[in-house]
């Protein structure tokens, strides 16, 4: 018994050891990436630059689309680009090295663009026209319209790979696209308002978990009945 209780305190203290040796690399880690700020700045205007091209793809699928069939499919595009902390803090959740070249392979989501379209059919339009293109790869999809995540939260998501032409090179960034309806898009905002980061207590969120879930319920009808009533109206239109 004595020689148990004198080991157990050891185990601990020499585990706290290697997390706090651990904590103090990775803090090394970062200050070096810090300091090297031309590597991560030129990563980043890569990420911009992939943004733009994938960005510019949707925005001439939009208007050949209108042509021809006199709507516009994308009701907005957005895009966003990871901060610094964000991707430093990703990669450390992840256990993803905290290196240019491990991050860059390791976290897929740095450069987003974000796509919301009239119709749930505008979605899986835009997806297979978007995969048609044969400079773009498909690396990951999640489907979370035909399978919603527990929150409610409703959504497709792409992650896909495209080539952007340097001065002396083309390279190869991923892109996360997330296809949305508008309905789609107001719940997610609304719910990260409202839920993110937010000191309320655990019965009241809850509460308000249960009640998220039944407006997104409540949307997911919406959208089907706005594609309803859209099919019902072209089938006039065709027959004009």
């Amino acid at each position: 018994m004595q020689e148990r209780s004198f080991i157990t305190p050891l185990k601990e203290s020499i585990e706290d050891k290697k997390k706090e040796l651990t904590e103090k690399m990775e803090k090394q880690m970062m200050k070096r990436l810090q300091s090297s700020t031309y590597p991560m700045r030129e990563l980043l205007a890569f990420y911009r630059c992939a943004m733009m091209e994938v960005e510019t793809k949707f925005r001439v699928l939009d208007e050949q689309f209108s042509l021809s069939h006199d709507r516009n499919p994308i009701e907005s595009i957005s895009s966003r680009l990871k901060t610094l902390d964000h991707i430093y803090e990703k990669a450390r959740r992840k256990g993803i090295p905290l290196t240019i070249e491990c991050i860059e392979k390791g976290i897929f989501d740095i450069a987003g663009v974000r796509v919301v379209c009239p119709f749930e059919n505008d979605i899986y339009m835009l997806r297979d026209s978007i995969l048609s293109h044969d400079d773009i790869t498909l690396v990951e999809e999640r489907d979370y319209i035909s399978k919603p995540k527990p929150s409610g939260y409703r959504s497709l998501h792409l992650i896909i790979e495209v080539p952007i032409f340097l001065l002396n090179e083309k390279r190869l960034m991923k892109v996360e696209v997330q296809l949305r309806t508008m309905a789609m898009d107001q719940w997610a905002s609304l719910e990260h308002r409202l839920m993110y980061k937010k000191d309320i207590p655990e019965e009241v969120k809850n509460d308000l978990r249960k009640k998220l879930l039944e407006c997104a319920d409540l949307n997911c009808r919406l959208d089907l009945i706005m594609q309803e009533i859209k099919d019902t109206t072209d089938l006039y239109l065709e027959d004009q």
